[in-house]
């Protein structure tokens, strides 16, 4: 599926999928940025896993000191690259999450928002542990996914996708209980609080699950 997001859902696709959403969607995407931006502060250097077009990049790097985007599509960070130009603290890189080529205890708080942690497709546990290493001490891990209250909205959102090109069909008979399936192949899951504490409970942080805006759910993982 990491192929979906690199050769099907990128670029000027995906930036076309929050330009659809509806008003209470683009609530729920300004929720969590408000959230991540009340977590860094200004000499924070900051790591986006995920990090599509740089929507969520570009903002942080109005207040954190060095804002670094990473995304294993080059499409999406040839775009990014464009639509950031000249700010000299934002950086992006084509780069596979489960395989960072930064040193251990490069970044004060790594992002993987807006339920990242199920649009990588691979163990959990190796992108959490992948996250950690290059955290430092003290610093601060956040993963987000969709609260269940957020469901309707978000299924609406998805079926805007699907009518405008950008998702296949959905799959109405197997999606439900947070997954969304589409007849291309394209799948979505949550993860609950509860399960990001039992993935937390893995490794050496301090876990903490924050409910936002009631649409997201946020792990916040300090690292002991």
């Amino acid at each position: 599926m990491t192929n979906y997001y690199s050769n099907l859902l990128n670029a000027n696709k995906l930036q076309r999928c929050y330009e659809v959403a509806p008003a209470r969607v683009k609530q729920f995407l300004e929720a969590e940025i408000d959230f991540v931006l009340n977590k860094i502060s200004r000499n924070d250097a900051v790591l986006d896993l995920g990090c599509g077009y740089g929507r969520v990049a570009i903002r942080l790097s109005e207040k954190a000191k060095k804002v670094v985007g990473i995304d294993i599509s080059k499409d999406n960070i040839q775009l990014a690259k464009q639509i950031i130009r000249a700010n000299e603290n934002c950086e992006f890189y084509t780069m596979d999450a489960i395989d960072l080529k930064f040193d251990d205890n490069s970044f004060d708080t790594v992002i993987c928002v807006q339920n990242g942690i199920s649009a990588f497709k691979v163990n959990p546990l190796n992108l959490i542990k992948e996250s950690i290493r290059v955290a430092r001490k003290g610093g601060t891990v956040l993963f987000s996914s969709y609260s269940d209250k957020f469901w309707d909205q978000r299924l609406q959102w998805f079926q805007i996708q699907a009518e405008n090109g950008l998702i296949g069909e959905i799959d109405d008979s197997i999606t439900k209980n947070g997954v969304i399936i589409c007849k291309d192949g394209f799948k979505a899951i949550t993860y609950s609080g509860q399960e990001f504490l039992e993935l937390a409970s893995n490794f050496d942080v301090q876990a903490t699950i924050h409910e936002i805006d009631n649409s997201s759910v946020f792990c916040e993982m300090v690292v002991n």
